[in-house]
């Protein structure tokens, strides 16, 4: 049974690193899940959703309605620009924030506390408020000040956690690869879920 306390909500930020779908996932499992969402896209990340997932951009609401408009749960969408929000202040209650996939640009600036947009204050917000801060990038290969802001960021408390799905469950499709991925994130969330199968969990359960 899901025993999962009622949330104040998570931040789940995309940007314009590639992996649109592991975005787009957990946004849709934790509003199946009864959970709010406070959604924030920048302006690269809808290129991404573009090019990736074919989503028609140019309707941006209606983008939104159609991937996320009938679950469960609600969520609200907040201009990238808009800086006044009420998630830009640690006095706005939420459970914390999953930037997924992150951009290496997104990770600089929060590496050096730069609040350059709505995305980039939130998760400036989680670090000073000691509230969960899961940053998922996706790039390959890695120079020294990429890892440099990683540990940066993991030294002031966020979690860093890779877009690199395992294989260990015999995944059958992409699909699957990319819900072990989403799963791993709501791990680090501290959500239920059972979108994967475990190390140990047996096939014959199936």
């Amino acid at each position: 049974m899901n025993t999962q306390k009622v949330s104040e909500g998570w931040i789940v930020g995309m940007t314009g690193a590639s992996g649109a779908i592991y975005g787009v996932t957990l946004v849709q499992e934790l509003l199946k899940a009864g959970i709010r969402v406070h959604l924030l896209i920048t302006e690269a990340g809808w290129r991404v959703l573009k090019e990736e997932l074919a989503w028609p951009v140019h309707d941006r609401k209606g983008c939104l309605e159609r991937h996320f408009g009938g679950l469960p749960a609600s969520y609200t969408h907040y201009p990238i620009q808009d800086i006044g929000a009420g998630i830009a202040s640690g006095s706005f209650r939420t459970e914390g924030m999953v930037i997924a996939p992150c951009s290496m640009g997104t990770l600089a600036n929060i590496s050096h506390g730069i609040s350059a947009n709505l995305m980039q204050r939130s998760a400036d917000v989680m670090l000073k408020e000691r509230r969960p801060l899961i940053l998922v990038p996706r790039e390959t290969p890695l120079h020294a000040i990429h890892l440099e802001n990683m540990l940066k960021c993991t030294q002031a408390g966020a979690v860093i956690l890779p877009a690199m799905p395992g294989y260990y469950h015999l995944p059958q499709s992409l699909e699957e690869l990319v819900r072990f991925l989403v799963g791993k994130i709501m791990d680090a969330m501290g959500i239920h879920h059972e979108i994967y199968r475990r190390w140990g969990d047996s096939h014959d359960n199936e």
